[in-house]
């Protein structure tokens, strides 16, 4: 993105977190590759023939955005953050719905390139979220990073300059969060045994 339109992008931002929402009408044009390379991330992940497509999770996110009542937005890294946090619930809400009309059912992802100790079966993304969401309490910027690397697929540097921390923070991180996922979802499951 080039230097005037990220400054555009952060004078849009500015005008809609001050209430103004014809500014997210105007945003979202200048932003919607770097939206749908989001929606993309996650959706590569999920099973092969997911009802849910790029596009329709760039909408479904973008209606989100239009019913938040109070943004607070610092900066144009913080909305993908808050982007990518809220296609993560719409595809929850997907896997929850289908789980109930399907008991037992669910989407699996592989958390093969998310763990540090290969697994070869997938694992729910409903376990996935429930973990996510314990993790958030823990550290909240371990589960941002989780989100960035394994949903939307951005690497070490990317994530680092999104969040705004170095790439050591985020490797270092990005290793315990992986650490902590894989024990918790294995507790979980041995659990719900």
């Amino acid at each position: 993105m080039s230097e005037s339109r990220i400054q555009s992008v952060t004078e849009l931002l500015a005008r809609w977190r001050a209430g103004d929402q014809q500014s997210l009408d105007r945003l979202v044009p200048i932003i919607y590759d770097n939206l749908r390379r989001l929606a993309h991330g996650y959706l590569r992940k999920e099973r092969p023939g997911h009802t849910l497509q790029t596009t329709a999770l760039v909408h479904e996110a973008y209606l989100e955005l239009l019913k938040q009542k109070s943004v607070d937005i610092q900066n144009r890294a913080h909305f993908f953050a808050i982007c990518a946090h809220l296609m993560r619930e719409i595809l929850v809400q997907y896997a929850r719905r289908k789980r109930t009309a399907k008991r037992g059912g669910g989407y699996k992802l592989s958390l093969n390139d998310a763990l540090a100790v290969p697994t070869n079966r997938g694992v729910d993304l409903v376990a996935i979220d429930d973990a996510l969401n314990e993790l958030a309490k823990l550290d909240p910027q371990q589960c941002h990073i989780v989100e960035l690397r394994f949903f939307s697929g951005l690497s070490i540097e990317e994530t680092a300059l999104v969040l705004g921390v170095s790439p050591a923070t985020v490797k270092r991180h990005w290793v315990t969060a992986r650490l902590w996922l894989y024990d918790e979802i294995r507790r979980t499951e041995r659990h719900d045994a």
